[in-house]
């Protein structure tokens, strides 16, 4: 079993064939969670499950979850699994690269009749992204029951298209309630989306740490008038108050040690040339791996909109609608672990990105595992990584997931259910 490797050109080429749905004219991908696309790449998720004997279902958020049997099915599974959605102008291997390294998991046991001491389930999880719906992670958070299932159906898009709606005009809609499965451990494969280790040349980063996320609706209320015939001192003008927040953001990332921020969406009302704006709506995301310097990256933020709010005379709301404490990954030792035995040089990292694994967290011991991305570039249509790269993870993923499945095995309560059993 030590020398048991995955395929790493079938996986590449999987991840090429998975990327024609989508695909842009730079090479990236647009694949909008539950959109036409989404679902047929769902459904060759599904085709490549089902050839290797497993059988699969979907849950009432659409959360895909594909079971191959064990020696024993009364155990906890080992899982693993990531998304499929994109963004707009994504890459493509930002979550398909964690999909396809456990699909080609799943075939190298196939192929070679390997039954496993617990079942194994290779999941896809519904709009990770939060890019076409809001928020980010929300099929996995509404799993582990951070968020209410019939509120995140609910949600619509910008043109007022419902989730609940789409999921089920692709045929993702399913009936069970999320939650349900039973799990014992969980991984995740992913590309870095960071030069941390392509800079220090590892080949696995072993994720520690998930860092904190508060996501902002920030909305500037002003007053729209004619930009010609508005003397300076009589405007009420929301886009220079929102600039102003804007680049507070900025300093306020600077000011914190490993504070991040950026302002990455904005909606302007009435976005007309020679018009004041009356009103503009941007997103505001902060970030930080410690979660008390993440909340005095909040205070900040909240004390600066009073202050520019008092100082303009203009109304300013801050809606922190989504916030993701800073996690810790309770199976990075079986990651390290398998990395070590395969040879691979590895350094311990933590996670710059939310990621479905940083909600499963909550429920079950969860590893995460990196690989390189060039130039630490992620939701771009040049993200770009290397075969070698993609065939390591998956291998780490390999041995990983089969000591975890050894390792439940022998636990207390297996034996117990063992028992039972007979």
């Amino acid at each position: 079993m030590k020398d048991l490797r995955v395929n790493g050109e079938r996986l590449w080429n999987s991840l090429m064939e998975m990327a024609q749905f989508g695909l842009t004219d730079k090479g990236g991908c647009a694949r909008l969670a539950a959109s036409e696309l989404d679902g047929k790449a769902r459904d060759l998720f599904v085709q490549w499950c089902k050839a290797c004997g497993c059988s699969v279902s979907y849950d009432r958020m659409g959360n895909i979850f594909a079971r191959r049997a064990g020696k024993n099915n009364d155990l906890p599974a080992v899982a693993t699994g990531s998304h499929l959605d994109t963004q707009p102008t994504g890459g493509k291997f930002d979550g398909v690269f964690g999909v396809l390294a456990g699909v080609e998991v799943l075939r190298t046991l196939h192929e070679n009749n390997i039954e496993t001491d617990t079942p194994m389930e290779f999941t896809v999880w519904t709009n990770e992204e939060g890019s076409r719906f809001q928020p980010a992670m929300q099929g996995s958070g509404v799993y582990v029951g951070r968020f209410d299932l019939e509120t995140e159906l609910n949600k619509t898009d910008v043109n007022g298209i419902r989730l609940g709606d789409e999921l089920e005009k692709i045929g993702y809609l399913g009936d069970a309630m999320p939650g349900s499965r039973n799990f014992g451990a969980f991984f995740e494969t992913h590309i870095e989306q960071g030069p941390i280790l392509e800079d220090q040349g590892k080949t696995i980063g072993v994720v520690r740490l998930g860092q904190g996320i508060r996501w902002y609706n920030v909305t500037v209320k002003g007053r729209e008038s004619h930009s010609g015939t508005t003397p300076m001192y009589l405007r009420n003008d929301a886009m220079v108050t929102a600039s102003k927040i804007m680049a507070e953001v900025e300093e306020i990332a600077h000011r914190h040690e490993n504070g991040l921020g950026t302002v990455g969406f904005i909606q302007v009302f009435p976005n007309s040339r020679n018009v004041i704006p009356g009103e503009v709506t941007f997103s505001v995301d902060l970030r930080n791996p410690d979660a008390g310097v993440l909340a005095d990256m909040d205070k900040d933020l909240r004390q600066f909109c009073q202050s520019v709010e008092e100082e303009r005379n203009i109304e300013i709301e801050v809606d922190n609608f989504w916030y993701f404490a800073p996690v810790e990954f309770n199976a990075s030792d079986d990651v390290k672990k398998a990395t070590q035995e395969l040879g691979y040089s590895h350094m311990d990292i933590y996670a710059g990105a939310g990621h479905d694994a940083c909600y499963m967290a909550d429920i079950v011991p969860t590893g995460m595992i990196f690989t390189p991305c060039e130039n630490g570039i992620s939701h771009n249509e040049i993200e770009n990584t290397a075969p070698e790269e993609c065939e390591a993870g998956a291998n780490v993923l390999l041995h990983t997931m089969l000591e975890a499945s050894k390792r439940l095995a022998r636990q207390p309560s297996a034996e117990a259910a063992c028992e039972i059993a007979e």
